[in-house]
């Protein structure tokens, strides 16, 4: 599981004044994350793969918070989850 911690070095983030977001942005992550993987919660835990594409969606979410591109973020995340939605892992 992403931490706050981890997500905040992901990000290059020092201070505390986005705690509250990134943690809220890790939440929306991780349950994109197993939406578009298809995994349940015990599989993501599991998935190294799913680990980075949180990390992945957290810095997306962050960096363009006022005019993410949604369908851009799910393109990818399709597309690094692959062999997840597929059940070929």
């Amino acid at each position: 599981m992403v931490t706050l911690e981890e997500a905040k070095n992901y990000l290059r983030v020092e201070h505390p004044e986005d705690d509250e977001l990134i943690q809220s942005l890790l939440l929306t992550a991780r349950q994109t994350v197993q939406d578009v993987g298809r995994v349940s919660a015990e599989q993501y835990e599991q998935e190294e793969t799913c680990h980075t594409a949180t990390l992945y969606a957290i810095a997306y979410l962050y960096t363009h918070r006022e005019n993410a591109d949604h369908n851009a973020l799910l393109l990818t995340l399709r597309a690094m989850l692959f062999a997840q939605r597929e059940g070929v892992i």
